[in-house]
C-alpha cells in the first residue's frame, strides 16, 4: 500500500474515531452559557436563563421570538414555577446569542421516523441530533417547538437558582438549607427569619451550581397549568411593545424596494431621474437578491411616504428568469399530476403487504387531491433596520432566526459575524416566513450605502405577497383496497410537490439537502391510523418557485388529503365518520380520547338547528397529529343560496401534553383555525409565466370578522412532556369543513381552496 493511501485511510479512520468518540460523550449542559450574562447595576446572573436584581425583580431570558403565540409568558411561567418566584416581579428579555439557546427539538422532530417507532435507531438518531444541535445548531423559533425545547432547561434553571438562594439564606442564618422554605419570592425559616430574593441575590449568585436539582411534581406546580395573562399584554395595549416597524432611531432614513415581478429575475437597468428629484429622496440604487430572494431597486428617503412615492417613478428594465417563465397555474399542478403517472415516490411508511391487499381486493376507493401555493401574508409586512458604522453593524429585525439574520447581514456587509449585533423585535406574525433572511441581507446592502445612518427597509404588501417563500403546491393520490367482506385491507398514496428542506439548505448555506425531506410527506405517513397494510410515499419535484416553511408545513396540505380520504373510505364502507376512525385507533387511546371528546362536545350525531336564514347545517370531522400534539375538530357549516360557504362553529379537542397556559392553548387554537379557514376558503397563489398574480387581501383573502365562527377549545388533562401548539390547530380544519360540505351537498371537494360547483 502506498504511503499516500496509508495516510488517507489513517486520517479517515482517526476522524471516524473522533466522531464516534464525540458521539458517545454525554451532551453538554444547557444551563450556563459560554459567556456570563450581561448585567445591569444591582443585578446578579444565576445561570444563562435568569438574573435577579437587588430590588427583587426577576429577569428571565427568553431566546424565542414572540410573534403572538405567548412564548415569553409560557417560558417565564415554567422557570418562575420552579423558582417559586413572585409572578408580579417577573419580566423577560431576549438574551445574546449562545449555543445553550440552540433549538434542539425542531431538528429532532424533523427526523423521518413514524411516531410509533420505538426502535434503537430512532432513539440514537434523536439523541445524536439533539447533541449536535447543542453545539452546531441554530437559535430558532419554529416547528411549534419552543416549550418542548426549553421545558427542562427552564425548569432546571429555576430549580438551580432556588437552591442557591436557599443555600445563601441558610449560610447567613446559620441553619440547615433543608429547613428553609420558599414561597412567592421569599425564603423563610421556622425560626421566623425570612428574606426576599433581592436581598439574597448577590450572595446567592456566588453559591456553586447544585450538582443535582429536584424538580417539582405536577401536583406542586404554582403557575403551570393556570390561565395566566400574557406578560407583554400591557405593553401591547399601551403601544410600548416594539415591533420591527416600530424601530425609531435618531436620524433614521427609510427604504422601500421594487423587485422583479418575475420570480428569480434581475435588473437590466433603471432610470431614476424623476425619482431622484422628488422631495426627501436620498438615493436610488440597485439591490441583489439575497438568500433566494429576487433582485430589484430601492429608494432611500427621509420618510416612508417619500420613499414609496419616489419608487413609483423609477422606470426599471428587467431581466426575466428563463426558468420561471414556464410556471403557469393551473398547468403547473397538472405537471405534478403527470409525475404521479410515472413515479411511485420515496416511501416514508410501509406496513404489511399492500400489493397483496390490492391484488385480492373486491373493490377499490380512489381519489386525487390538490393544494395550491400559499403565501404567509403576516399582518406586519417584511422589514428590517440596519445601521453600519466603522466596521460594525447593528440589526433590528423581527426574525425567527437571529443567528442566521446576523450571518446574512455579515455576508452582505463583508464583516465577520462577531461584528454584527442583532436586536430581535416583536413579530407582527411569522408563520414561518421570518425563518428566511433574504430581507435582512437586502436591508444590510441598502444601509451600507449610508454609513453611520440607521436605515429601515420595508416592503409594501404587494412586494411581500409576490416575493414570498411559498407553501408548496402539491398533488396527492390515495387508494384503498376493500376485501370481499367489505373491510378495509390496505391503503397506498403518493404525493408530488417541491421539497422545502433542500431548498432552504441551498439558499441559506449553499448545500444540497438530499432527497429525504420529512416535511414533504408529514401529515400523511406519520399518523396514528392502524392500516392493515400501507405504503405512503412522496415524489420530489423541482420547480423555479421559491418555497419555505408555512404554518404547519407539510401537515397543512397532507392533512387535507389524508383526512379527506379517511372520510371517503368511511362513506364508501357505509360507516359513521367518527366510528370509522375509532376503529382504526384501537391501540392509540390518546388519539381516540381526543376524537371522542371533540365529538361529545360538538354533539356529534344530534340534530342541528338550521342557520339564521333557514339554510341546513351539517357537521364534519377531522383528526390529526402534528408537532407532537393531537387535535380533533368538528366543523358546523352551511351553504347560502348564492353558494357561499359559511362556518358557524368549530369545536376542537387537544392533547398537547402538559398544558402550561390554558389561555395560550385556546388563543393558539383560535388563531390556527382562522388561519386554516382563510387558506381553506380563499388561499391560492397563482402564477402566470412566473409572475405571482395576487398582491393584497383583496385578491388573497383572509377570514373576516363577520365570517369568523364560534371556536371552542377543550383541553385533555395530561402530565406528559409539553408538545407544540402554534401550528397543530391549522391542519384539521380544511378536511373537517370539506367533510361537512359533503354531508350538506354530496359534493366531494378534493382541491383547495374549497369551491362548490
Amino acid at each position: 500500500m502506498s504511503t499516500r493511501r496509508r495516510f488517507i485511510l489513517g486520517t479517515l479512520a482517526a476522524g471516524a474515531a473522533l466522531v464516534v468518540g464525540w458521539g458517545v460523550m454525554p451532551p453538554r449542559q444547557r444551563l450556563t452559557g459560554s459567556r456570563p450574562l450581561p448585567t445591569e447595576p444591582g443585578q446578579s446572573a444565576f445561570n444563562g436563563w435568569l438574573k435577579i436584581a437587588a430590588d427583587g425583580s426577576i429577569v428571565v431570558q427568553t431566546p424565542k421570538s414572540e410573534m403572538g403565540q405567548g412564548v415569553h409568558t409560557a417560558l417565564a411561567m415554567v422557570l418562575a414555577d420552579e423558582l417559586d418566584a413572585d409572578w408580579a416581579r417577573v419580566r423577560v428579555e431576549h438574551p445574546p446569542l449562545d449555543a445553550i439557546y440552540n433549538n434542539q427539538a425542531t431538528l429532532v422532530d424533523g427526523l423521518p421516523f413514524h411516531p410509533d417507532n420505538t426502535g434503537m435507531v430512532k432513539q440514537f438518531s434523536r439523541w445524536l441530533t439533539a447533541k449536535s444541535m447543542r453545539e452546531f445548531g441554530l437559535q430558532m423559533t419554529g416547528g411549534s417547538s419552543s416549550l418542548k425545547d426549553l421545558w427542562l432547561p427552564m425548569r432546571e434553571a429555576g430549580a438551580s437558582a432556588r437552591a442557591m438562594l436557599v443555600s445563601a439564606a441558610a449560610a447567613q442564618w446559620g441553619v440547615k438549607a433543608e429547613q428553609c422554605g420558599v414561597k412567592a419570592g421569599v425564603v423563610s425559616h421556622p425560626s421566623g427569619k425570612s428574606a426576599g430574593f433581592g436581598a439574597l441575590a448577590a450572595a446567592a449568585a456566588q453559591q456553586p451550581l447544585p450538582r443535582v436539582v429536584v424538580l417539582k411534581k405536577p401536583e406542586q406546580f404554582t403557575f403551570i397549568g393556570k390561565p395566566t395573562p400574557r406578560i407583554e399584554a400591557a405593553h401591547k395595549g399601551n403601544g410600548r411593545a416594539a415591533y420591527g416597524l416600530d424601530v425609531l432611531l435618531p436620524g433614521m432614513l427609510y427604504a422601500t424596494v421594487k423587485m422583479c415581478p418575475m420570480l428569480g429575475g434581475t435588473v437590466d437597468g433603471f432610470d431614476a431621474a424623476a425619482a431622484q428629484a422628488m422631495p426627501g429622496v436620498k438615493k436610488v440604487l440597485q439591490v441583489a437578491g439575497h438568500h433566494g430572494g429576487t433582485a430589484g431597486v430601492a429608494v432611500i428617503a427621509d420618510s416612508p411616504w417619500h420613499a414609496l412615492k419616489a419608487l413609483a417613478e423609477v422606470k426599471v428594465r428587467w431581466n426575466e428568469a428563463a426558468s420561471a417563465v414556464a410556471v403557469t397555474s393551473p398547468a403547473a399542478l397538472d405537471q405534478l399530476a403527470v409525475v404521479l403517472d410515472r413515479d411511485e415516490g420515496l416511501a416514508y411508511f410501509k406496513q404489511g403487504s399492500v400489493d397483496d391487499a390490492f391484488r385480492a381486493a373486491a373493490r377499490t376507493v380512489k381519489a386525487e387531491y390538490r393544494a395550491p401555493w400559499l403565501a404567509h401574508t403576516a399582518l406586519e409586512p417584511i422589514n428590517c433596520t440596519v445601521q453600519v458604522d466603522e466596521g460594525r453593524a447593528t440589526v433590528w429585525a423581527p426574525t425567527q432566526v437571529p443567528g442566521l439574520a446576523r450571518r446574512a447581514a455579515a455576508l452582505a456587509l463583508g464583516l465577520p459575524s462577531e461584528a454584527v449585533e442583532v436586536h430581535v423585535q416583536f413579530l407582527g406574525g411569522g408563520f414561518g416566513r421570518r425563518l428566511d433572511v433574504d430581507f435582512v441581507g437586502q436591508a444590510a446592502e441598502i444601509a451600507k450605502t449610508m454609513p453611520g445612518v440607521p436605515v429601515q427597509t420595508f416592503w409594501s404588501r404587494a412586494e411581500d405577497t409576490q416575493h414570498d417563500f411559498y407553501r408548496p403546491a402539491c398533488v396527492s393520490r390515495w387508494e384503498a383496497a376493500v376485501d370481499a367482506q367489505g373491510r378495509l385491507a390496505g391503503v397506498r398514496s403518493v404525493s408530488a410537490g417541491q421539497a422545502i428542506v433542500p431548498a432552504v439548505l441551498s439558499r441559506l448555506f449553499g448545500v444540497y439537502g438530499g432527497p429525504l425531506d420529512k416535511t414533504a410527506s408529514e401529515g400523511a405517513f406519520d399518523q396514528a391510523y392502524e392500516w392493515p397494510s400501507a405504503r405512503i410515499a412522496h415524489a420530489n419535484v423541482e420547480l423555479p418557485v421559491p418555497v419555505g416553511f408555512w404554518r404547519s408545513v407539510g401537515h397543512s396540505h397532507q392533512a387535507f388529503f389524508n383526512e379527506s380520504f379517511v372520510d371517503e373510505c368511511a362513506a364508501a364502507l357505509g360507516q359513521d365518520a367518527v366510528a370509522f376512525r375509532l376503529g382504526l385507533l384501537k391501540n392509540h387511546p390518546r388519539h381516540a380520547a381526543v376524537l371522542k371528546l371533540a365529538a361529545e362536545k360538538a354533539g356529534w350525531g344530534a340534530p342541528l338547528a338550521p342557520a339564521a336564514d333557514g339554510a341546513k347545517k351539517a357537521r364534519g370531522v377531522a383528526l390529526h397529529q402534528s408537532f407532537g400534539t393531537i387535535v380533533a375538530q368538528v366543523v358546523e357549516a352551511s351553504v347560502a343560496a348564492d353558494k357561499t360557504i359559511r362556518v358557524h362553529r368549530v369545536v376542537a379537542a387537544v392533547d398537547c401534553g402538559t398544558p402550561v397556559n390554558p389561555n395560550h392553548i385556546a388563543q393558539q387554537m383560535d388563531s390556527a383555525v382562522v388561519y386554516g379557514l382563510s387558506a381553506a376558503l380563499y388561499g391560492e397563489i397563482t402564477l402566470d409565466k412566473g409572475r405571482v398574480q395576487q398582491s393584497n387581501f383583496h385578491d388573497y383573502g383572509a377570514l373576516r370578522m363577520d365570517a369568523c365562527p364560534v371556536i371552542e377549545t377543550h383541553i385533555v388533562p395530561s402530565a406528559e412532556h409539553p408538545e407544540g401548539m402554534g401550528e397543530p390547530g391549522t391542519p384539521p380544519v380544511a378536511p373537517a369543513l370539506a367533510s361537512a360540505l359533503f354531508a350538506l351537498t354530496g359534493q366531494r371537494l378534493r382541491a383547495l381552496p374549497l369551491k362548490l360547483a
